[in-house]
């Protein structure tokens, strides 16, 4: 069984954010598209339990790929036993994580005997000096993170490079070697408008279209994922490089399979928006039924729509 949404598009992912805390401090990140608030946010997160019970509820529906966001999932002292309580959900296909990659190196073969399949590692670049402006850490950490993943065994192991007008634009040629090197894909993604200002989207936007023209050129095969956005990968000799449009594009939207728990337990239909969430956590710390969870993720599901239909 899937859910259908009242566009036709099935719900097949579950981004869960298990907290909004990171060690780092990066002017792009979009936070999954929470509402930033000050606040100490570990007294809002979810517990262990809760969220493995939520996910089962989503797993039971169909939802069968999860991924672990954040803020940065490592930051959770008990990240190893949430991936464990949801790795042994029957009916999961994948789990997965997004993570900056700079504390991986110390969790790596734990996270994934724990059953963590897959990891995207955001890095927007390997010069020490930028990566420091950018995220105010060291690159060197992300690249031991990178090191472990692969050596660990996570297969794929993904680089999310985000792209950003004058501070790495000039540098994928260097990434897509490292890549290659590495053995790992390479994902450029572009800049969206959440959780920025519009004087900073405006300075820092850089389309992908140069890139994905460069990468035709070399590429052997292109392939288009379907249940992705249409995202398309290029396969270039030993390596393969992802493009990731705006999920604000009609595209993007056209085609979305996704829905969000946020760090809080609440349901989040669609990136672009917080005006429709569901709050499910209240209703299970309140001792609701599986049966009356299962129809808080209908009502969520049914409040998906395109946020770009044209």
């Amino acid at each position: 069984m899937v859910l259908d949404d009242s566009f036709g598009r099935p719900l097949l992912n579950l981004r869960v954010a298990v907290t909004k805390r990171c060690n780092l401090n990066c002017s792009f990140c979009h936070g999954e598209g929470e509402e930033k608030c000050a606040t100490d946010f570990s007294l809002l997160e979810m517990k262990v339990d809760e969220i493995v019970h939520i996910v089962r509820i989503a797993v039971n529906l169909g939802i069968s790929r999860i991924k672990l966001t954040g803020g940065e999932p490592l930051m959770r002292k008990d990240i190893a036993e949430i991936v464990g309580g949801i790795s042994a959900l029957h009916g999961l296909e994948d789990l997965s994580m997004t993570t900056n990659g700079t504390m991986l190196a110390f969790q790596a073969r734990e996270l994934y005997s724990k059953g963590l399949k897959r990891v995207n590692i955001n890095l927007p670049t390997l010069d020490p000096q930028v990566y420091s402006t950018l995220t105010g850490s060291r690159v060197t950490e992300a690249l031991d993170g990178v090191e472990a993943a692969v050596k660990a065994g996570f297969s794929p192991v993904k680089l999310n490079m985000l792209m950003l007008k004058g501070i790495n634009e000039s540098a994928v040629p260097e990434m897509i070697g490292f890549a290659r090197r590495a053995g790992v894909i390479l994902q450029l993604i572009e800049l969206e408008p959440i959780n920025v200002t519009g004087a900073y989207y405006s300075v820092n936007h850089k389309s992908l279209d140069q890139y994905e023209a460069m990468l035709k050129e070399k590429a052997s095969a292109v392939e288009t994922r379907r249940r992705m956005q249409n995202r398309r990968i290029y396969h270039l000799p030993d390596v393969d490089v992802e493009t990731v449009r705006p999920t604000e594009s009609t595209e993007f939207c056209l085609h979305c399979t996704r829905l969000r728990l946020t760090s809080d337990g609440k349901l989040k239909p669609c990136l672009m928006r917080n005006d429709n969430l569901v709050d499910i956590l209240a209703p299970l710390q309140n001792g609701a039924s599986d049966q009356q969870l299962r129809r808080l993720f209908e009502m969520a599901n049914h409040r998906r729509q395109p946020y770009n239909k044209n």
